[in-house]
């Protein structure tokens, strides 16, 4: 699976064949509708682990508000042939559902959507990632928690054939990484500040120990 530098890939936690209720009241299979949540809502998940530390990440409420949605597109492996389309109707990404962010896809219109919808309803392909990039994030150093705050572009959702894809694993734990130098960092110079306050009260002690004694001498 190709990886681009400049988005990130997130796996999505379900996407399944979508059903509707049949005449006799069972459960059948919406014809080549497949649908699911690409994230859900304040709801934080494990991004990578650093030095027995887990940092999370979880996606803002309004994250999407302003996102740019002009036309994501469903492939296999984020490459290849367009599978469904925004801008004709074959998907869609619904940001303000309450939940998260719902995607749903038509795969009917071609061979190759109809077949990757064969694959995901016999479970030969069971999950899927989308691909986007950050606005503006922020990240709290007590919880080890990045809030995505505003998302600039999603530009795709894939069905993809391995979950895990190893450059994924290796930006989120660059991510983990530099988060740990900064706090790293930030307590050396939280220590070497408290170092240099102990310094200058003891030059004071110091400094006014030596004038008490010169009084004395001078008073004998």
């Amino acid at each position: 699976m190709p990886v681009k530098s400049d988005r990130e890939y997130r796996k999505i936690p379900a996407f399944l064949v979508e059903t509707r209720a049949g005449e006799d009241g069972q459960e059948q299979a919406e014809e080549c509708r497949v649908g699911g949540y690409a994230t859900t809502y304040n709801d934080p998940y494990v991004l990578g682990s650093f030095d027995g530390v887990d940092y999370l990440e979880q996606i803002d409420r309004h994250a999407l508000d302003e996102a740019d949605l002009s036309d994501v597109i469903m492939q296999y492996d984020h490459e290849g042939r367009v599978l469904a389309r925004l801008s004709n109707g074959t998907l869609q990404i619904i940001p303000d559902d309450d939940h998260g962010i719902k995607v749903e896809a038509d795969l009917s219109k071609t061979d190759a959507a109809r077949a990757l919808y064969e694959d995901i309803r016999t479970g030969m392909v069971k999950d899927m990632s989308w691909a986007f990039t950050v606005q503006e994030d922020a990240y709290d150093i007590e919880t080890h928690t990045r809030t995505i705050l505003k998302v600039a572009k999603v530009y795709d959702v894939s069905a993809v054939s391995i979950p895990a894809n190893p450059q994924t694993e290796i930006s989120a734990r660059a991510y983990c990484a530099e988060r740990a130098r900064e706090a790293a960092d930030r307590e050396a110079a939280e220590l070497a500040a408290k170092n240099e306050e102990r310094k200058a009260e003891c030059l004071k002690v110091l400094g006014e120990t030596t004038t008490k004694i010169q009084e004395v001498k001078n008073h004998e």
